[in-house]
Order: C-alpha cells, then sequence, then structure tokens
C-alpha cells in the first residue's frame, strides 16, 4: 500500500506527483471496422466510497477509492491533460492491466510495459489490443463474462478500475525541472501571441476533497456484493490511437509508487440508492452527432513509439458477444469531421537541388 493522498479536485482525480486523471462520457464505437477517436461529451462525476458508508456495499469501504455512474453499453476515455509533471500511470481494468493483458502488479515492468508514460500519452480509450489501435472501453455488469477481467482470467470478482502512479526518481526529477526553468526562460524573450489553447480545465479550481489512497482490501478475497450493485469494462470498437514506448531508462522512475487508487463503477439505479443524487443523462446517439457535423478526432506523435499488443489482449472479444448487435444508428463521419491533433501526419516534404 501506498501512504500517498489521492484527492478529488472537481471532476478530476489529482494523485500524487501531479498526475491529473479524468473520466470521459463518450460515443460508443461500432464493434466492427477502425475508426476516428471520438470526442469528450463531458465528465464522469466522482464521490469518495468512504463518503457513503452506509450505503456503498461493504467490500467497497475495504477497497476505498472513488465511484462514479455508468450506463449498461457507456463508452468512457480517461484523460490525463492537466499532469503537471513525468509519470509513469498504471490502469487496470478488473486487476487486468490495460496496456499489457497481465494480472494486475504493484511493480513497473518492461517486460512487456505495463504503464503509461505521463504526460506523453495524452489520454487512454481502451485496451491496447492492436499495432496502433485499441478497443474501447464499454461498461457491462459483472456475472456475463464479458469483461476484460473474465476473459483473461476466467473470474469476475473485482470489477471497476484501478490506478496507481509513480514519479521519477529525485535526480531525474531535479533534472527535468531544470530543463523545463531553462525553456521558461527562452520562451519568456520570445514574442507572445494569443490562442485559446491551454486554458485552464473545466473543474480545476474547485476544492479538492482528501481520500486516503489505496484503500485497504485490495488483496483480499471480496464479499458477496448485492446483485447489480457493480460493473467492469469489456471492450467495443476499435480505434486508431497509440499507446506509447517509454523511451526512459526504467532507474528513472522512483523505486516505489506516489498513490493509487480504486474506481468503483456504478450503475444509475444503484448510484441514486447510495448518493440520492441523480446520474447523468444517458448517453448522445452517435448518428445525430455526425449528421450535425460535430468533429471527430485523429491523433499523431511523430515522435511516439507505438508498444505491441499482447496476444492476451488482442484476443478479447467485445461486449456484443455476449449482449446482442449494437443496433444503434452509424453514420460514418465525412473526412472534413476529423479533425488532426498533435504533429501533423503529413507527406515527407522533398528536397532539391539548392
Amino acid at each position: 500500500m501506498t501512504n500517498g493522498a489521492v484527492r478529488i479536485d472537481g471532476d478530476s482525480l489529482l494523485l500524487p506527483g501531479g498526475v491529473r486523471v479524468r473520466f470521459v462520457r463518450t460515443l460508443r464505437l461500432p464493434e466492427k471496422g477502425t475508426h476516428a477517436l471520438p470526442p469528450g461529451l463531458g465528465h464522469f462525476p466522482l464521490r469518495r466510497v468512504e463518503d457513503y458508508a452506509a450505503t456503498v456495499p461493504q467490500e467497497w469501504l475495504a477497497r476505498g477509492g472513488v465511484m462514479l455512474p455508468v450506463y449498461l453499453r457507456e463508452a468512457m476515455w480517461l484523460s490525463f491533460a492537466g499532469t503537471v509533471e513525468p509519470g509513469a500511470l498504471q490502469v487496470g481494468v478488473g486487476k487486468v492491466c490495460a496496456v499489457s493483458g497481465k494480472p494486475w502488479n504493484s511493480r513497473l515492468s518492461r517486460g512487456p510495459q505495463n504503464y503509461l508514460t505521463l504526460p506523453r500519452q495524452p489520454w487512454l480509450d481502451g485496451i491496447n489490443s492492436g499495432t496502433g489501435t485499441v478497443r474501447q472501453f464499454v461498461a457491462v455488469p459483472l456475472g456475463m463474462g464479458a469483461t476484460v477481467e473474465g476473459q483473461v482470467t476466467g473470474e469476475e470478482k473485482w470489477g471497476g478500475l484501478q490506478l496507481q502512479s509513480w514519479p521519477l526518481a529525485d535526480g531525474p526529477l531535479e533534472a527535468w525541472r531544470e530543463e523545463q526553468r531553462r525553456a521558461a526562460e527562452r520562451r519568456a524573450t520570445m514574442p507572445q501571441t494569443g490562442g485559446g489553447y491551454g486554458m485552464p480545465a473545466p473543474g480545476a479550481a474547485a476544492a479538492p476533497a482528501m481520500m486516503s489512497a489505496g484503500g485497504g482490501g485490495w488483496g483480499s478475497a471480496p464479499a458477496p456484493r448485492p446483485p447489480g450493485a457493480a460493473m467492469g469494462l469489456g471492450v467495443g470498437g476499435s480505434m486508431r490511437q497509440e499507446v506509447y514506448k517509454d523511451d526512459r531508462p526504467a532507474s528513472d522512475w522512483a523505486s516505489e509508487p506516489s498513490g493509487r487508487v480504486f474506481v468503483h463503477l456504478v450503475t444509475p439505479p444503484e448510484w441514486r440508492r447510495i448518493t440520492g443524487e441523480e446520474p447523468p443523462r444517458s448517453p448522445v446517439d452517435r448518428a445525430a452527432y455526425t449528421r450535425a457535423g460535430l468533429p471527430w478526432f485523429d491523433y499523431y506523435d511523430a515522435d511516439g513509439e507505438d508498444l505491441p499488443p499482447t496476444d492476451t489482449l488482442g484476443g478479447v472479444r467485445p461486449v456484443g458477444e455476449w449482449l446482442g448487435e449494437d443496433h444503434t444508428p452509424w453514420q460514418q463521419p465525412s473526412p472534413h469531421q476529423v479533425k488532426p491533433l498533435g504533429d501533423a501526419p503529413g507527406k515527407p516534404v522533398a528536397d532539391g537541388d539548392w
């Protein structure tokens, strides 16, 4: 267990070391084909489990952490915008690593890599299941076998998501800070131009609520949970997104994690029962979104190296095989609706005689 404090900061989780995570509602992709990145449609609300000790399942109190409401077959992605210093972030789905497909391990590993490197990785939309692609996170109830956890381990004991952050070791962190200081001095001597990119994210000024990191019971067998109380993550459609290989020496990272948190996924009826609050409205219809001409996205990082997928995650099947065909209408976005982000993936510039 780590000793770092995790905070709810508005609509974000703020992990020790400055790692910021938001859980973003989005459009669910069709399970066939490979698609552009879907848009963010607002953030899921977060509540501390310990604040609802009288109404949450008993085993949730043992695990601690936070909870958020999610609809059946609703899709989400994780945003890391606002992370202030380099960090390694482990992401588990039902205690299966979303990057490597291996069982949750409290240590960083390179064989295969079991973590994301921030802030290089701006977001994560799903499990690392293909070369240059991920399969979308989609919420499903425990007990059907449709979750990543159920397909990989043969059991569904945990559900939810698990996050653990690692800072740089003292020496590399000081070197990085000095590099940033010098870069800031150089920018100060350059002409300033206006622009809207980099404005503070919604909720960033909200007063943080303290919570203890690590829960207490991740390693013990869970007590029986009430029917319908817990959800896990399966997978949906495929999209173009790279999971970047760490280009730092392994020795750059601290020897111990700085903080961890268990994220419980709750059905809307359970959210009402536990918190007394109304959950967000059901997800937006994706065909109506596309017909309205609203944007989809494509992200490209010329310097980033994609991690190869593992056989374990590459073989995870979409939730439609359990829940039936996805009959939600689908309209392919036109090319002008797909907006490039990050480096421009344009054609190489030709050289000549000079």
